[in-house]
Formats: structure tokens, C-alpha cells, sequence
């Protein structure tokens, strides 16, 4: 039998999402697949997404890549989580550390007792018992296996997203994957409706047996060209435009990402090896854009590098992400604001369908309809997630933050507060991304307090309650306390990092 010829997956774009779909599929499809990527050097990219989650540390290692090289290579630092500051209300702070607050005794989770000591008095701050949190507020950080008592503490990465781009760009060419310059003009169709080829300027053709679609909000292929519609979410975020500016560094880099509300949004800092990423999030029906600038520029720790970059979107995804024989992935399957640090992650999670789900000859609408299934899933929860933070807000008599306390929110989302504020449980469905960790944390920081907590947390006596509790917070706080700083981590990292190798 004649070796058949390989099969080709074309990439439309390039950016973070394109170029790290180039690369897993270079690392992991076999020599019956060729992977060719179009993009314009003339057309740019958001590059927004510069904070992860830890579950980039799996996408890395699947790669093979060093963190040792990756993160001077990426101008990166380390993430242990996300500190929330004046959600509440001015003034107010809380921390979203990765991880597990506490540990549970028996079959109840932690904060059941934290509750009860919360309500008697004798609690501390919930972060306080969380080591994530400790290491996080004292610039701290180390690499450790995990030995009770003292607890595993996942990290995931602040990078440059270009660089990252470019890392990966290396990484994929090096792998067999072929790079195409230039402006789509069209998108050829064959008879059965699929995508044939694309059509680039100086008349040259790009075809294939699967696309994927990296294009940005546009979604050139699988918008413009196949007519899948978008579904809108600004009634429940209606944040629709955002600017983003680098900053001078000041200091050592924090180990985590900030999010601080504004009178009409929320401003990100984003803290890297070489600037510091800025950027405010925001509604245009509650704030001009001349007077976003102003207040993004007002609040930067360090000088300006570059004016503000505008970006406008509309929160929301796709009606399909895979519509005939082409996936979209990253901005043009849909937009969450950065809130949480979902973007990349996102990117992450669709190819890892796309994968999984990999055709062996023609597409199987089975398959297509599995594959949407789950994204929905993904972004609906993730949508309920960050509406969750600014539903809770209590900073009456800003009209933006007003609405957001009063809307009609969606029915899961309903469905899992009303647990929540009945007996402290947390409900999760279907592998939904952020678990009781998050959950809790963001509850318990955003004082949405909940009215009893499982009657099991009762059994222990007060004093045994409270040596428990110093237990716990006494482990979190020597192990923090013991760990270098930060920035010297960085330092000792760049020191011994050898050049970049794929």
C-alpha cells in the first residue's frame, strides 16, 4: 500500500493564539500532518494576555520547554495569584492566591470552620491560611515539592505576550511548520461548503484540510467567511473598550497581578522583568475615552513608555467555535475580559480539544457537537465567574457599579449563590475551570457571607478550633517567611540561564 500524504492544518494568524497552536500541534502530531501558519507582519496584535494560570506550566512542559530558559527569554516573572484592591469598596483588598486555603478535616472543607470562627471572633484574614496568599503579600517565592504539612503552591507566569509569541514562533518553525507573510484577501470555498484554501496577495494559495481560525475579534474565517454569529454578553459585562500602556519599572517585580476598580471599570498591572503592563477596562457609556486616558496615566506606578493603545470589543463567543472544517481559537472564538487571566488559558483549553477531538478522515458532526458542548461550558462559567465580581461590589452611587449589584444575573450563576448564601457549599459542574479555592476566596474577599456552614464544623471545641486555625496559618506563614525574595529569584534565574534552546 502507497504511504498516504500528509494532511494539512493551516493556522490563519499568528499572535499568541496562532503561534502557540503552531507549536503543540508541531510537538504532537505525526509526520502524516503539515502545519503551515499565514500571518501579516503589517497586521497587529492585541497582546493583551501577558498573566497566566497555572495550567500554562502544563502546556510548557507538554512542549518541553525550560522554565529556566523560557522565563528570560519572555522578560517573565512569577504569578501566585490575583489581589483584588477597592472591589468592595475604596480601600478594600483581597487576594485570589492559587491553591487551597487551609485544609479540611475529615470530609468538611476548611472554610466551614473558618466560618464558625469568623463568627465567634477568633478568625483571622481567610488569607492568612493560605500559603499562595502569605508568599504573595511578602514578595516571595520558591520552587518546592510539596511535604506536609506544609502544602503545594501553584504559580503560573507573568510574560511579555510578543515574546512569547516569537519563543514559540522559533519553537514551531524549528518543528517543520511552515510560515506563510501575508495579507488573506479571500477565503475559497469548495463545493460542500467547507473551506478550501486561502488566498493571500501577490496570487498565491493556502490550502488544507482543517483551519483554524487565530484572526482576532474579526474572525475573518469563521465570521466573515463562514457566517457563524456572536453572541453578546454586554448586558451582564458591559465593559466594552480597554487601553493598554507599558510603564517604567519601580522596584522589584510583585509576584502577582493587580486588578483595582475605577469609577467605570477596573485597571490591571501587570508586573514583568523589563515594564510593567497597564491597562484599564471599561464602559464607554459610563467614561469617554479622552477621560480614560487621563485616569489610566494618573494611576501608573512608573513613567509612561508609549501613549495608550485603544482596544474595543464585545464580551461574548461564538454560536459554534467549530463550524465545518474550521476551529476557532483565541479572540476570534470569543472575548472575556482579563479579569481572572483566562485568555491564554482559553487558547490552551481549545487546543487541547482540537487534539483530542483530531479527525481521522472527514469531520464527524458528532465530534463537532462534543467539541462545542464543552467550550460553551468553558465560557459560560468563566463568564459567571467574573460576573460574580462585580455583582458583589459595594461601592454605591457609581452608576456602573449600581447596575452590575441590581442585575438579573444568569441562572446558574443564581443557582450557585443561592447555595452559597443558604449553607457556605459550593456547587461545580461539568469540570468547570475555577473550584472551590476560587470560589471561596472570592466570596469570602467580596464579603458575600454566607448564613450557616455544614453543622460538621460544630464538633470540634473552641479551643480545639482555635489551636487548628494557628496551625494552619503558623504553617503558611514560616513557609512563606522562609522562601527568598522574588526578585532575587529572577535574578539568580537570568544568572544561570543558558541560551534559548529548541
Amino acid at each position: 500500500m502507497s504511504e498516504q500524504p500528509p494532511r494539512t492544518i493551516v493556522i490563519a494568524g499568528g499572535g499568541t493564539a496562532g503561534w502557540m497552536t503552531a507549536a503543540a500541534l508541531s510537538r504532537f502530531l505525526g509526520k502524516g500532518w503539515r502545519i503551515e501558519l499565514v500571518e501579516s507582519d503589517a497586521i497587529g496584535t492585541v497582546g493583551v494576555g501577558e498573566a497566566t494560570i497555572p495550567q500554562i506550566r502544563l502546556f510548557n512542559a507538554g512542549l518541553g520547554i525550560d522554565e529556566a530558559d523560557f522565563l528570560p527569554a519572555t522578560q517573565g516573572t512569577i504569578k501566585l495569584g490575583i489581589a483584588f484592591q477597592d472591589w468592595v469598596r475604596p480601600g478594600h483588598r483581597y487576594l485570589h492566591g492559587f491553591g487551597q486555603v487551609g485544609r479540611a478535616l475529615g470530609l468538611t472543607p476548611f472554610h466551614h470552620f473558618w466560618l464558625r470562627a469568623r463568627s465567634a471572633g477568633q478568625a483571622r484574614p481567610f488569607g492568612d491560611y493560605s500559603l499562595n496568599n502569605m508568599a504573595a503579600e511578602s514578595g516571595r517565592f520558591a520552587r518546592f515539592e510539596a511535604q506536609p504539612p506544609v502544602p503545594d503552591m501553584p504559580y503560573a507566569y507573568h510574560f511579555d505576550a510578543a515574546l512569547y509569541a516569537a519563543y514559540l514562533r522559533t519553537y514551531a518553525e524549528a518543528r517543520g511548520v511552515q510560515r506563510h507573510e501575508g495579507r488573506i484577501l479571500s477565503v475559497e470555498r469548495a463545493s460542500d461548503g467547507n473551506i478550501a484554501a486561502l488566498r493571500l496577495d501577490g496570487d498565491r494559495r493556502v490550502a488544507g484540510a482543517l483551519f483554524i481560525d487565530c484572526t482576532g475579534f474579526g474572525g475573518l474565517l469563521i465570521g466573515e467567511a463562514l457566517g457563524v454569529s456572536y453572541i453578546d454578553w454586554g448586558h451582564w459585562l458591559p465593559c466594552d473598550r480597554a487601553l493598554a500602556v507599558p510603564s517604567a519599572i519601580s522596584g522589584d517585580p510583585a509576584p502577582y497581578t493587580q486588578a483595582t476598580t475605577r469609577a467605570a471599570g477596573w485597571q490591571w498591572r501587570i508586573p514583568l522583568q523589563h515594564r510593567t503592563g497597564n491597562g484599564l477596562v471599561y464602559s464607554s457609556a459610563h467614561l469617554s475615552d479622552d477621560a480614560a486616558a487621563a485616569m489610566l496615566l494618573k494611576h501608573l506606578d512608573g513613567e509612561a513608555l508609549s501613549d495608550p493603545r485603544p482596544l474595543r470589543f464585545t464580551t461574548g463567543k461564538r454560536a459554534s467555535f467549530w463550524h465545518r472544517n474550521c476551529v476557532a481559537v483565541g479572540l476570534a472564538s470569543g472575548f472575556l475580559e482579563p479579569l481572572e487571566s483566562t485568555s491564554i488559558h482559553l487558547i490552551q483549553t481549545a487546543i487541547a480539544r482540537i487534539l483530542s477531538f483530531l479527525p481521522q478522515g472527514a469531520i464527524d458532526e458528532a465530534d463537532r457537537a462534543e467539541y462545542n458542548r464543552l467550550t460553551h461550558v468553558e465560557y459560560d462559567r468563566i463568564r459567571d465567574f467574573l460576573i460574580l465580581h462585580y455583582h458583589a461590589n459595594q461601592r454605591v452611587g457609581e452608576p456602573l457599579w449600581d447596575a452590575m449589584r441590581a442585575m438579573v444575573l444568569p441562572e446558574e450563576l443564581a443557582r450557585k449563590l443561592a447555595l452559597w448564601r443558604a449553607s457556605a457549599r459550593i456547587s461545580r459542574r461539568d469540570e468547570e475551570l475555577f473550584a472551590e479555592p476560587g470560589w471561596t476566596q472570592v466570596l469570602i474577599g467580596q464579603e458575600m457571607l454566607p448564613q450557616a456552614w455544614h453543622p460538621l464544623a460544630d464538633e470540634p471545641s473552641d479551643a480545639d478550633l482555635d489551636q487548628f486555625l494557628n496551625t494552619v496559618a503558623g504553617v503558611a506563614a514560616r513557609a512563606s517567611a522562609a522562601m527568598p525574595a522574588h526578585g532575587d529569584f529572577l535574578r539568580r534565574l537570568g544568572a544561570h540561564s543558558s541560551k534559548v534552546s529548541v
